[in-house]
């Protein structure tokens, strides 16, 4: 379909190709024997008898119409294919185990097909034309490689490290927690625990979310790739596989798990992860139901005491586990649990779901310390995405994305230090893998923070781009004028125009990177190992 507007080149391609010819043949005979077969069992049986039941048959009509609409409400239900009110049926619905093909056996073809064709008529999913593919290559091998040029993608790197640890690692991804909801990196008195936490921790203080959605903040944080404007990276027909965290450390003899506190079928989530590495997944189908509050399920603080025991499990088996974690209670319809000790000081529900939120982590961490698997884990937090608070004087709010990033030490093995450098999620997964020693291959477009440095980071907001380093701010609008802002002291006034040598800079940064993802994916390098 990708060449139906040049109808004669498609159908040479699909009829020159002998070995179609065969299969179509084949299918042609089937097709003509079925229609055969059936139409002499239809004139051996109803017709034959047609005369003698089209009366009574008349009579029941009435009833044999509701019968009819009965079943067509019923077919119409079942072509949803699912009960659960958060998400139809999707691809990653058929996926059941970690191995492709298996998994691709359940689908059928009819569905994929019709699937893609209509999500590539999406605006949303319409590509990227930021720059030339090739400029956008140059610029990004430059940028991870000064001194030489290396591998089919512009992201592939060697990375050596020291024997790896064998920590566990936990990442906790938090929804909506804007670091200006915290007391370490904001104005806010909400977070006492994460405030703590970050004393206690090695703790990032700019560091910024790959977009406004969850599905993003899963993506970006997991397998380290940015966020495409309004593309959805998990809901494709055909999943791409990713290096990142799960693959990358299953491949080290990791066990790999993910918890959520409500349907793993949004948003392709659980078929998409199960596909690239996850091993089990634990979602609102696995809870006791008298405990889901909402549509967004279980609250957090549950989601954190049932994993406790199946972690513990985990640990039995003699090897480490990567565990991660999608909290959803700070998002709407806000439901704050009343059969705990918590109790919020806030009196707007907005501050008492941020202080619930905090004080589930700290529920958490208290519940894990009592464990044995607690001194050999590294506890790594992170939003998935912040959101429009305190004071945000753009269009495109840094309240949206700049997040907490915390890496705890149960050992307290991780020195206490708070770093400024500039990052953003595509870069939790080579920076936790930099301190777990690990040698392995980085095909992301992420860095170790701890070794390697970023003149500016980007982001992305739907039909927007941001992108900043210690002073400024670029966005861009599809369809719309450029901005140059000096964001740190909240000024309003556009520079573009001054400073076109800053804007440059920023610009071919943001877009080199957002147009070599691009690029990696739509060929296919994205699970490159060498």
């Amino acid at each position: 379909m990708n060449w139906i507007d040049s109808p004669v080149f498609m159908f040479k391609m699909i009829f020159q190709e002998w070995r179609y010819a065969v299969f179509s043949v084949v299918f042609i005979l089937f097709a003509i024997s079925f229609i055969l077969i059936t139409n002499k069992i239809l004139k051996k049986t109803l017709l034959s008898h047609f005369d003698k039941i089209w009366f009574s048959s008349f009579k029941r009509l009435p009833l044999q119409i509701g019968t009819s609409f009965f079943f067509l409400f019923i077919t119409l239900i079942l072509i949803r294919g699912r009960i659960e009110q958060k998400s139809p049926i999707r691809v990653g619905t058929a996926f059941f185990s970690n191995y492709a093909f298996p998994n691709q056996l359940g689908l059928n073809p009819v569905f994929t097909f019709l699937r893609s064709y209509f999500d590539s008529k999406l605006p949303e999913n319409k590509e990227l034309n930021l720059m030339n593919d090739t400029e956008a290559l140059s610029m990004v091998r430059k940028s991870l490689f000064p001194d030489s040029e290396e591998g089919e993608s512009p992201f592939i790197r060697k990375i050596a490290g020291d024997s790896i640890s064998k920590k566990n690692v936990v990442l906790v991804i938090m929804e909506s927690m804007t670091a200006e909801k915290t007391g370490f990196l904001g104005k806010s008195n909400l977070t006492p625990w994460l405030d703590t936490l970050s004393q206690n921790a090695l703790s990032f203080s700019n560091i910024y979310t790959a977009g406004i959605h969850t599905f993003n903040g899963i993506f970006s944080t997991l397998f380290a790739y940015p966020a495409l404007l309004k593309q959805h990276p998990m809901n494709d027909v055909e999943i791409p596989d990713y290096t990142g965290f799960p693959q990358t450390l299953a491949d080290k003899g990791y066990q790999t798990i993910y918890f959520t506190t409500h349907d793993d079928q949004f948003d392709n989530v659980g078929g998409f992860l199960k596909a690239n590495g996850i091993q089990q997944i634990f979602s609102q189908k696995d809870y006791p139901s008298e405990k889901v509050v909402s549509t967004l399920g279980v609250p957090d603080h549950f989601m954190f005491e049932y994993s406790i025991p199946i972690l513990n499990k985990l640990s039995a088996n003699q090897k480490p586990f990567f565990a991660a974690f999608m909290t959803a209670s700070d998002h709407g319809p806000y439901t704050i649990p009343k059969e705990i000790s918590f109790k919020p000081k806030s009196a707007d529900i907005r501050h008492q779901i941020v202080e619930y939120a905090d004080w589930a982590i700290h529920h958490f961490l208290e519940l894990a310390k009592h464990e044995t698997w607690y001194k050999n884990t590294l506890f790594v937090f992170i939003a998935d995405h912040g959101g429009v608070w305190g004071e945000n004087v753009y269009d495109m709010p840094l309240s949206y994305h700049h997040t907490p990033f915390i890496i705890f030490a149960g050992d307290y093995s991780l020195a206490n230090h708070k770093s400024d450098v500039l990052g953003g999620q595509i870069d939790v997964f080579p920076t936790v893998m930099g301190i777990l020693g690990a040698s392995y291959i980085n095909n992301t477009a992420g860095i170790d923070l701890q070794k390697e440095v970023r003149p500016c980071i980007f982001f992305t907001a739907d039909d927007k781009i941001g992108c900043i380093d210690n002073e400024w701010l670029y966005v861009y609008r599809q369809g719309a004028d450029e901005s140059l802002y000096q964001y740190r002291s909240n000024n309003t006034q556009n520079y573009a125009l001054q400073k076109p040598e800053i804007q440059k800079k920023l610009k071919n940064y943001a877009f080199s990177f957002l147009q070599a993802s691009q690029w990696v994916k739509k060929n296919k390098k994205t699970s490159i190992q060498k």
